[in-house]
């Protein structure tokens, strides 16, 4: 019966990504957020980032408080917008990840494919920042709908379509069924 659920490749995927994706919330939750600075390390990577971009394309930002690690990014005369935990892109990461580990490939490719993918998550998340730091500028009262749906719909239909590029052009399984 195990050998039968474990020659399914969905099945296996389903059950390797599941258990792996576990392990990584206990991780996380136990260890990761209570004795780290990751989430804090992340979230100021994403908004020393788009503050250069912002910069760098001519906009006045305002600068918000003095410690070691920033969390807020605002166009000056706005009140900005402040980046949580959740909203800093590590989930994203993790689930990237465990998509790529437990579909089948070879572990040359994922050894590339991997960072690759992360970094452009990462990118796509610090514009989706910035996107929302102008958003607040006109028009504060669309912040929570494009937060919550417009940009959280963008940026996992980014992270499927990594996982669709692996499926069709890296995995084995492409190849077995052409």
């Amino acid at each position: 019966m195990i050998q039968k659920v474990w020659s399914n490749p969905m099945l296996r995927f389903l059950i390797t990504g599941g258990f792996a994706y576990l392990v990584w919330i206990v991780l996380y939750k136990f260890y990761l957020e209570e004795h780290t600075l990751l989430d804090e390390w992340v979230i100021d990577r994403i908004v020393r980032t788009a503050e250069f971009i912002m910069t760098l394309v001519g906009f006045d930002l305002t600068e918000f408080g003095d410690g070691v690690f920033k969390n807020h990014l605002g166009v000056a005369g706005s009140k900005g917008v402040t980046i949580g935990a959740p909203c800093n892109g590590i989930v994203l990461f993790a689930l990237f990840i465990v998509f790529i580990l437990a579909f089948p490939g070879s572990w040359k490719n994922k050894l590339w494919f991997l960072p690759v993918g992360v970094f452009a998550i990462h990118v796509v998340n610090t514009f989706r920042v910035i996107a929302l730091a102008l958003i607040v500028v006109d028009h504060p009262e669309w912040l929570a709908f494009n937060h919550d749906y417009t940009f959280t719909i963008l940026v996992y239909a980014f992270v499927f379509l990594l996982w669709y590029l692996w499926v069709n052009h890296f995995s084995p399984m492409k190849q077995e069924k052409a």
